[in-house]
């Protein structure tokens, strides 16, 4: 119960500040929210916090060690065919009933059939968390394979401006940062950890990250090539309807609907777990009642999280955009900055993935360091996503650039900064992104360029977060490098001077 209450206080430190913006925003002049919705979001803020403390508990007890003894025990099967199809099975199940995708889905059901992105999506993660498998077996370098699919992703996105579908770009992005979630991301990282603590080699702390980077891209592609192959026609419907007076009954309705999804994302987790545990896993009884435990935290703080997001975050989110941007343009910029310092640090799965990064590391990368390279990085990506709406001009400005930086930072940064800072990019982009932030951006789309132009600007901003990263992680691990020659080159002087001084002395 001590650790709970740690978890939760920790979860309150996270989601005060973006939580006090708003309220603090709501008394300024030229925005009006009335008490409804000011009760509403005061209600989503605290299943919030509840919903990141009993989450985060849950993922240290129960998601974290059910990957890592799934990825360890297929591992130690040694047959490659069992080992590649169970995870592409494990990819599509976790994926489809990913709640981070749900809520993505429900945004652009005017666009397209919404379980049509979740079954494309679902088919691209499985596809790749086999590739990524396969570079941990066979030991390849994670940044030439990720150079190769980036190559891809942006001959696609040729390919969509050929057939004038170039306004799908912004939405596939979009797909490959949420689809790395709460529920999915402890779940692929520990995977990784276990997979390759059995077949990896001395560059094993390299292969335990990359899999959530590699099940980014699945999503990215398979969308660009479904959007290939769709009409021209696409529309987006802005649909974000606040509680309004009976805000109880929006709340129930939210929650009963949360708890069904997150029900079947949890269940075909355990089911398969289950599978594992019964044909070669075998573990303890002890061990399995405290995963056990650990699965019904998750299950709790997860309908908590999302029923908070999607009833208290998402109207707010939206009417934020669209009245902040009556305002002057450098005002909605920096709020947009200010908000994506804030919003990381409300992610529940950056927390797992910088606790995961210090511990597998040995203390090589710090927490710290983590959270203010990635505070950074989307602070400056949700801005330029505002800049790219206030001039209204195509995300490929920005996506080519900064990945061909991300993907030449990865040649001159320790192989490990590389594996990091592309999961990082997958993590970042969480539910207080695409719950929060995405309405956020697409009121601010609505009211400067009209709904007309939301598919085209005002998505896209999960996709910026989720690059930001790529970047500013590997510039740490370009300062490491570039201060460890300073310091082996001081050193070399000082022993150098003292040789020196020795041979004065002799003589």
């Amino acid at each position: 119960m001590k650790e709970l209450w740690a978890k939760i206080r920790e979860a309150l430190v996270s989601a005060l500040p973006i939580t006090l913006i708003v309220y603090l925003v709501s008394l300024l002049p030229g925005f009006s929210f009335n008490h409804g919705e000011m009760i509403s979001f005061t209600i989503g803020a605290v299943l919030l916090v509840l919903g990141i403390g009993f989450f985060n508990m849950g993922a240290d007890i129960a998601m974290t060690p059910m990957g890592t003894h799934v990825g360890a025990g297929l591992s130690r099967q040694k047959t490659i065919t069992l080992l590649l199809a169970v995870c592409f099975v494990l990819g599509m199940l976790i994926t489809i009933a990913e709640p981070d995708l749900q809520v993505l889905a429900n945004q652009v059901s005017s666009v397209m059939n919404g379980k049509l992105l979740i079954y494309t999506v679902g088919f691209g993660v499985g596809t790749f968390l086999i590739i990524a498998i396969l570079r941990i077996v066979f030991k390849r370098r994670l940044s030439n394979i990720l150079m190769l699919f980036y190559m891809l992703l942006f001959a696609l996105s040729l390919l969509l401006a050929v057939n004038e579908n170039l306004d799908l770009l912004p939405m596939a992005f979009d797909s490959g940062g949420v689809t790395t979630g709460p529920i999915t991301v402890p779940f692929i990282m520990a995977l990784g950890v276990g997979i390759s603590s059995v077949l990896g080699d001395r560059r094993s702390q390299e292969n335990s990250f990359g899999l959530v980077a590699l099940c980014s891209i699945g999503p990215i592609l398979a969308v660009l090539v479904l959007g290939i192959f769709a009409r021209n026609d696409l529309s987006y419907t802005v649909n974000y309807g606040a509680a309004g007076n009976d805000i109880l009954r929006a709340y129930t309705e939210s929650a009963l609907q949360v708890a069904k999804e997150v029900a079947i994302a949890l269940g075909l987790i355990v089911v398969f777990f289950l599978f594992c545990q019964i044909f070669f896993l075998k573990l303890p009884k002890r061990q399995l009642l405290k995963i056990g435990v650990g699965v019904v935290f998750t299950y709790l703080g997860l309908v908590l999280f999302l029923t908070g997001v999607n009833v208290g975050y998402m109207p707010i989110g939206y009417k934020l955009g669209t009245q902040t941007s009556a305002l002057h343009p450098a005002v909605l910029v920096g709020l947009g900055l200010l908000m994506g310092i804030l919003v990381v640090m409300a992610e529940p799965a950056i927390h797992v993935l910088n606790a995961q990064v210090e511990d597998v590391t040995g203390g090589y990368v710090k927490k710290k360091s983590m959270m203010i390279g990635l505070c950074a990085g989307v602070g400056a990506a949700i801005a330029l996503s505002v800049v790219r709406i206030i001039f209204d001009f195509s995300l490929v400005y920005y996506i080519i650039p900064g990945y061909f930086i991300s993907l030449a930072l990865s040649l001159f940064v320790p192989p490990v900064y590389t594996a990091i800072a592309f999961d990082s990019g997958g993590v970042a982009s969480g539910p207080m992104t695409s719950g929060f932030i995405l309405p956020f951006a697409i009121g601010a789309c609505v009211a400067l360029q009209g709904e007309n132009a939301v598919l085209r600007d005002g998505f896209g901003v999960v996709a910026l977060v989720a690059m930001a990263p790529l970047i500013t992680i590997q510039l740490l691990g370009f300062k490491a490098i570039v201060s460890n020659k300073i310091k082996e080159k001081r050193a070399m002087k000082r022993i150098l001077e003292a040789d020196d001084e020795q041979i004065i002395n002799f003589m």
